[in-house]
This record gives structure tokens, sequence and C-alpha cells, in this order.
């Protein structure tokens, strides 16, 4: 890169994964370091290569914009109630402060559609631009501009041209992805190949401003900086209206429930409604390791707690369009995987970037992501509950979408006592996973609710004797002599993920098993009172290498915690998580239980919707006259 590396503990160039800013526009994503450089940026998708990635290797592309010489920020925020960034820096002889956001306007497409929007339009949509706004506000400030793409995830590096006669303007283009990427600014641009350049001193009042946009076509780039200070402002009006739509309790997490609310809105893909895991690839879940995954897809598994959190916090809109995007590859795809890509196609090949260094020399860098052809039976449990938990809150079920649900109980009721991968994709052998037959459970269950609700009482009534069975060989073969719920049948190991068992129903949170299984796992399956998936030593996951605790299930015992009355318990936890958020209050999908160090992609969507749960489950039982119950699934 042109500038100077930040080095820090250890002699590491690449910041703490907590330390990353994240953008959107709800159709693409970007996460900028504290230098103020852009380090990872896919377009037009983002599950798209990257066009900016120097967070896998310093020398995969970046876009920095901020004063010259100066790396560390004084300061850095969102703009309340957006995902707007505010850096403020500090520098020998002035201060700066610089806005970054991508920008959504009105919607704009109105003598054309759309080829990507699936979802009914909003009276909003990005405009695929990336703005970065620069302001003196004491003294003067030497201020740079570096923008330099690498394409394909640092393989094409291409070269930029001038757009116009004069030097507010440049253009760049890689063939092989069809991708063109136009600059424009009030400063005065220079290119150097793949570098576009521009410096300048501002004084007290000055200002500048860069825009960068992939939009094939009719660019909505500002000319002026008065019309890129109104497109901050329209952005700021979507985040904040959007925002206003939420039920938010008058609470001191309220900042948590609002920030995991704008995060989760963060990684929805607007056109589709698919939800992404996470909005990296191959962050490592264990410094310098090998468990490093490509998490930019959509995972059903999401889908239930999605539904329960938004569902919770009232903003229905997204819940429906999610719940969509489920109901498109249900339909469309006769043997459903747990996971597709953003606009819903199936193909999700994995590959090894064997040229990458990977953050901090973790390798390998993955893109694609092998989990999505594996059998996992928890995928017809967690549709079965969207669809019931929807249709609950809708009172309505689509004539189109009941064949679908049938063949889906169907798969369940046919497969539930083979072995699969299990909810964590373990890459190792097969077995017959606890949590596995109990989503299956789940999808008989409620499968047998919506028949009922339909009138259709003779397939209620065998679906719901094959759950009856299924439920009385989990009691038999899935607890250990201690009443305690293990990982798998024969196993003596614990896993995280049996804490849903009260969440979804499957016993009443007074069962004494119940009871002996969140309580063994708070007191065993943590490091420092944070909760491991499960022990790597006594589960064969396929990988090497330890991993971190896992944010999801430390926030799943929380609400655990609460069903079996140690709410005292609870509450000290969930307390102590929100004070692992990072500085801008986002989540990693781990954290090391002795440093505080995030781990894994980021931000990572699992951990913000336990998060909305959890807090709501320890505010719902302080005060159960005022808010209602998280999960009405059950």
């Amino acid at each position: 890169m042109a500038h100077s590396p930040v080095r820090r503990s250890g002699g590491s160039p690449f910041p703490p994964i907590a330390e990353y800013g994240f953008l959107s526009d709800c159709e693409t994503t970007c996460l900028v370091a504290p230098s103020g450089n852009v380090e990872w940026m896919c377009v037009p998708r983002p599950d798209a290569p990257s066009v900016f990635g120097s967070v896998l290797d310093r020398s995969a592309g970046g876009f920095r914009f901020g004063p010259d010489r100066t790396q560390i920020p004084a300061g850095r925020r969102y703009l309340p109630g957006t995902n707007i960034l505010e850096t403020t820096w500090q520098t020998p002889n002035g201060w700066l402060i610089v806005t970054d956001c991508l920008v959504v306007g009105r919607w704009h497409r109105t003598h054309k559609r759309s080829n990507t929007h699936r979802r009914t339009p909003s009276d909003w949509d990005a405009d695929h631009v990336l703005l970065r706004l620069a302001r003196c506000e004491h003294g003067s400030v030497d201020l740079s501009l570096v923008c330099e793409p690498n394409f394909d995830y640092g393989r094409q590096a291409e070269s930029w041209e001038y757009e116009e006669d004069d030097y507010s303007s440049g253009v760049i283009s890689n063939s092989g992805s069809n991708i063109t990427l136009r600059l424009r600014t009030d400063l005065r641009l220079g290119f150097d190949g793949r570098r576009a350049l521009a410096r300048t001193s501002l004084r007290e009042g000055d200002t500048a401003f860069v825009a960068l946009t992939w939009r094939p076509e009719e660019p909505l780039l500002p000319d002026t900086y008065l019309q890129a200070c109104g497109a901050v402002d329209r952005t700021t009006e979507f985040w904040r209206q959007w925002l206003s739509r939420g039920m938010f309790p008058d609470h001191p997490w309220r900042r948590h429930l609002q920030r995991s609310a704008l995060a989760l809105k963060g990684l929805t893909y607007a056109p589709t409604g698919a939800l992404l895991a996470a909005a990296t690839t191959s962050l490592p879940e264990t410094p310098r390791g090998e468990r490093n995954w490509d998490y930019r897809y959509s995972w059903l598994r999401d889908s239930t707690f999605a539904l329960w959190g938004l569902y919770t916090l009232g903003l229905d809109y997204e819940a429906n369009d999610f719940f969509s995007f489920i109901a498109d590859v249900a339909e469309h795809e006769e043997d459903i995987q747990v996971m597709y890509r953003v606009g819903g196609e199936p193909r999700i090949d994995e590959e090894i970037l064997g040229h990458l260094s990977g953050y901090e020399g973790a390798s390998p860098v993955r893109v694609g992501n092998a989990a999505a052809l594996q059998r996992q039976h928890d995928v017809w449990g967690v549709v079965l509950d969207s669809v019931y938990l929807h249709t609950k809150s809708r009172d309505y079920l689509s004539e189109r979408l009941w064949p679908v649900l049938v063949r889906l109980v169907e798969a369940a009721a046919a497969h539930w006592q083979e072995p699969d991968r299990g909810m964590w994709e373990v890459r190792g052998a097969p077995q017959h996973f606890t949590v596995s037959k109990m989503m299956c459970w789940v999808a008989l269950d409620r499968g047998r609710r919506l028949a009922q609700m339909r009138g259709d009482a003779k397939t209620a009534v065998r679906w719901k004797a094959i759950a009856e069975e299924i439920h009385a060989e989990v009691c038999d073969s899935g607890v250990d002599h201690r009443g305690v719920f293990t990982q798998y049948y024969g196993s003596k190991a614990l896993d995280a993920s049996l804490l849903l068992i009260p969440l979804l129903g499957f016993l009443p949170a007074s069962d004494e098993r119940v009871k002996a299984t969140v309580l063994a796992i708070a007191d065993e399956l943590t490091e420092d009172g944070l909760v491991l998936r499960y022990r790597t030593g006594e589960t064969d996951d396929g990988v090497a290498g330890e991993e971190g605790a896992f944010l999801i299930c430390s926030f799943w015992l929380v609400s655990a915690l609460v069903e079996i009355g140690e709410l005292a318990r609870a509450r000290q936890l969930c307390e102590r998580l929100l004070s692992l958020a990072s500085p801008l209050d986002l989540y990693a999908e781990e954290i090391d239980p002795n440093s505080g160090r995030h781990l894994g992609n980021f931000p990572q969507a699992f951990t913000h919707l336990a998060l909305i749960n959890a807090v709501m489950y320890v505010i719902r039982a302080e005060d159960a006259e005022a808010y209602a119950r998280p999960s009405p699934s059950t």
C-alpha cells in the first residue's frame, strides 16, 4: 500500500478484528480499519470477489482517505441511529473529521425495473456509492487519498485512467469480472498503475470529498461537496426512519439492541431478503490457524433466530422479506440445502486462495463453503419453525408453500434415524447428534401444528405420532447417567446447541434434565465463564487447532438460565457479554476468553440475533408485564 501500515502488538500490520467499522447499503458491505483504510469490499454483491481485500493480505487492495502520516484516530463512532461512520483525527497541526457511508437514496428506478429485486420495492434503494467526506475543524491538516483496488481477491491488478478532461475523475475496469469502478473527487487525482492518489492541505473550515461507484449505468456520483453532504443526509434519514419503526424498550441496554438491529439490517441483501451470516470470509477462529470459513452466504439455520429477533423488535418488513427468501429456495429446490448465495443460488463451490497470506498469517484463505453439500438434519426443523412462527404472526399460510412443507416434514420423518454432520457442520465422521434429532422433532411438531391449522387432522395425527417417537428416543438415548443431554448418542461430550432444548419447547424448563443440561454447560463447557461450542479435544470436527468461545452460545446460555429461573446469573453473564462488544458495539463470531479478543468473521449475524433474544429474555423476566416473550415459536 502507498501508506505505512499501523504497527501493533507483535508487529502485526493487521488491526484487531473488533476495531473494524462496518458499512452497508443493504446490497454491499465494507470494513473500514481505524487507519481510515477500506480493507474489505466486494461488488456488486457481498458474495462476489473482493475489490479491496487487504484484511486478508496487505497487497490485496485498499482505499484510504485520511490525514497524511497519522494512522491512529482520536475517536470513532456511528452517527446515532445509523450505519454511518465518523472518525475524528488529531494531527500535529489540526483536527480532521472524516465521514464514511454507503449511500442509500430514494427509490430511483422509475423507468426500468431492477434485474435483481425480487422483494417489493421500498421507498429507498442503494445508490451503489461509497462516499467519504473530510472537514478540517481546527488548524491545518495534510489530507491524503489512496485508492488501490485489486480485483478478484487480489489476483487481477488493473490501471486507472482519467475519465474526463480534468483531474476530478478516474475509471478502472476488470474484464474478468465485468466490473468498472469510477472515482470522483474535488481533489486533483493522479494515477500510478492501480493506485489513484491525491493530496492537499486543508485549513479550518476547508472540506473535501471522494466517491466511488460500481454502478454500470447512470452513476449517482456527487459533483460537489454540497451534493455529497446531501447524500449523507439522505442516508441518515433512511437509517433513522428505519430504526424508528422498531420497538425498543426504554432500558440501559437499548443501544445494544439498536446497534444489533442496525448490524442485522446491514447484513440483509435487500433485493432478495437474504440475511448474510457475516460480511467476510476467512477471518480466523484460531489465531494463525486453519479454522477459516466463508460466511458471506445465507444459512437457513439463521432463519428461526432471525425471525425471533426481528419480530421481537417489531421489524416485520425484514422478517417478511427473509421469510420470502426462505420460501423461494424451499419451493424451487427438491433437496433443500443448509445455505444459499444471497441471490438464492445453490452452488457454493469451495476454493482455497493460495496467493493470499491470510489475516495475520491464518491460512488457508477459503472462498465458497463446502458445508453447503453436507447432510444436516436440523435444516428441516428450522424451516418449519420459521414457517410456523410466521404463520402465527400473520394467521396466514400460503397455498403454494404447503406442498413444500409437506415434502420437508416427510424428509425429516424419513431420515431422522440417520447420522448427519450436525448443527456445527463438523467435517469429521457423521454422528447421531442429539440436537439434529431434536430439530427433526421440531419439523414434525411444527408440521403437525400447521396441519391442524389447515384442518388436515389425518396428517396431523400421523406426524404427531412420529414426533412422539423421536421425542422418546432422544430422551432415552441422548441423556447420560447424570440426566444431562450429550452431544450425540453414546457420547459423554457436552454441546452448547443443547441449550436450545428449552428455547424450542422440546422439554419444559422445569424438567430436571433441562436444568441439569443447562447447568452442566454453564459449569463445564465454559472458559472463564464464556461458552464453547464443544471441546475440540472431544469432538472429531475434521479440523486441527483450538477455537474461542462462541458468542451465540454464551447468549443462548443467558436465555436458558432465565428459562430455568437463574435470573441473577443470567443478568450477570449478559452484562459481561455486552461489555465485550467492539468499540463500535459490534461482535465477531467468537471471543478469546482470556484476552477478550474477537475471532472469526465480522460482524456476525448469529451473534447479534442471539444478543437481541438474550437481552429481551432478561428484560422480560425483570418486568414480565411490560415485554412480550421473544420466541413465540413455543
